[in-house]
């Protein structure tokens, strides 16, 4: 067994180095800027964003909003998991874009690598204001799981005493047995361990003819004394490089309740650590919170800053969908460094905010400079995001243009996509709407009740008549999500 400190050297030698980072696609990614933050008044009027490479004369950016995009679940995860326990989630854990990326969309799918652009909306109970629906979405996996580069994955297990929880690291244990049935042989994992100190139990193993040695590693896993993460994820990257695989897909995997409370425990630090590593091999943390009591400041900063993203699982099936289903199957990359810009139209929308992605603002004038960090996409993904909009009274015409930028996966050359919606394209009700347009919006004003308020969304109908409107979603589109998005809200209420 290799102890952290004998990895310390290959680590730091490959700090200097300086190239862009892939994300971890989900098992199984500035400064001021208008995306995020209270409403923003339009001041005059300007034209859409031109799609030229370094446009010159791009317009003022008091109509445009920017961010990049984000595939995270965590925090709806985390919800669901507190209030089912009987508690109340923190407001300050309370992310309403992972609430609505938590479900299913009925946006059409493009053929090949890239985005469709989906925008939409309807007008809510309070006068002149709307929501519009920004929906982008990738091509679904491939069906062929051979048609997948291999994986090459570094599991970085907290086997800290708080781990030692019914639904921590029994979950992980189960969840990773049962994943090592279902990798390919082509596939490789390799096991670190943090508690006190951090420990490669497994280098890079080929799943091919090493099953057995797999499982009685994973096997023998147990709970031990204090979480020192910041040496868990140096480990982890370090065993990642000395184990890296060309023509594979490579990723960092980070289980734990991220209670860090030994070592480095500042997200920013630890991240400086493993940078190198991170932009010369484009090996990106992914995140998978465990427990009752949950770190999510701490997870979610890292995989925000780390090109990965965060999901939360708290029972067997919510894992085995996570290590067994999506780790598998969308280990490929349609996208990197993908960012969205919304141009509303002066001329009808008098000001409007962007409900959530407060974490991933990105400068509107940053928005075609490709050495800017976006998200990185995989197949099948969908991304939302909703915006509360105050339209002019008695103005018809154009609303928004919205545009997604991002580089191919291989090349890193850009791509652009836009989509586009008129005044009178806005259905009369939210509740009038498509049944996946109301599904995302009873899930943004479920985050914005559980955080009291915070995301100031138009036309909230309170928890009495969104649990109704949950369960009624629940049975029309007969999706078990929905259903448990209904139970989450009576919880709350």
């Amino acid at each position: 067994m290799n102890r952290h400190r004998t990895r310390r050297q290959t680590c730091a030698a490959l700090l200097a180095l300086t190239t862009a980072g892939t994300l971890l696609l989900t098992a199984c990614g500035a400064d001021e800027n208008h995306a995020n933050g209270p409403n923003y008044t339009i001041a005059t009027g300007a034209p859409a964003p031109s799609a030229a490479q370094g446009d010159e004369t791009a317009p003022p950016s008091d109509h445009l909003s920017t961010f990049a995009l984000d595939v995270d679940t965590a925090s709806y995860g985390y919800a669901r998991r507190t209030l089912a326990d009987g508690g109340r989630p923190d407001p300050s854990t309370i992310r309403p874009e992972e609430f609505v990326n938590s479900f299913r969309q009925d946006y059409r799918t493009p053929e090949h690598n890239g985005f469709t652009v989906t925008v939409d909306g309807a007008r809510t109970g309070k006068p002149d204001w709307s929501l519009v629906r920004v929906g982008l979405a990738t091509r679904p996996t491939d069906d062929d799981p051979g048609a997948r580069p291999p994986a090459a994955l570094t599991f970085v297990v907290d086997v800290s005493g708080s781990m030692g929880e019914p639904g921590r690291l029994d979950l992980a244990k189960k969840s990773l047995d049962t994943m090592t049935d279902r990798l390919r042989d082509d596939d490789s994992v390799a096991l670190v361990t943090f508690s006190e100190h951090a420990e490669t139990v497994l280098p890079m193993t080929r799943l091919g003819g090493h099953r057995a040695e797999i499982h009685d590693a994973v096997d023998g896993l147990e709970a031990l004394s204090s979480t020192n993460l910041g040496e868990g994820v140096e480990t982890g990257y370090a065993t990642a490089v000395e184990g890296l695989r060309k023509n594979a897909t490579n990723r960092v995997v980070l289980i734990s309740d991220a209670l860090a409370n030994d070592g480095e425990t500042d997200p920013n630090a630890i991240l400086r650590r493993i940078d190198g590593d991170r932009r010369e091999y484009g090996i990106t943390l992914f995140g998978v919170g465990v427990g009752s009591d949950y770190g999510d400041a701490l997870m979610e900063r890292l995989a925000d800053k780390g090109d990965g993203h965060t999901v939360y699982v708290s029972d067997t099936a919510t894992a085995a969908d996570v290590f067994c289903r999506q780790l598998p199957q969308n280990i490929d990359l349609v996208a990197r460094d993908a960012k969205a810009q919304v141009a509303f139209d002066p001329h009808t929308v008098a000001e409007f905010h962007l409900i959530g992605y407060q974490d991933r603002k990105v400068a509107d004038r940053d928005f075609r400079d490709d050495r800017v960090d976006g998200g990185e996409i995989g197949p099948g993904h969908t991304v939302t995001a909703l915006y509360a909009v105050r339209t002019k009274p008695h103005t018809d015409g154009h609303l928004a243009t919205a545009t997604v930028r991002w580089l191919d996966p291989d090349t890193r050359t850009p791509h652009e996509n836009t989509g586009s919606m008129e005044t009178d394209a806005l259905h009369d009700s939210v509740w009038s709407a498509s049944p996946r347009f109301q599904v995302t919006a009873v899930a943004a004003y479920f985050a914005d009740a559980l955080a009291d308020g915070e995301y100031d969304m138009p036309g909230s109908p309170g928890l009495g008549k969104l649990q109704a409107r949950a369960a009624t979603l629940a049975r029309t589109t007969e999706d078990k999500d929905v259903a448990d998005l209904a139970r989450a809200i009576q919880e709350a209420s």
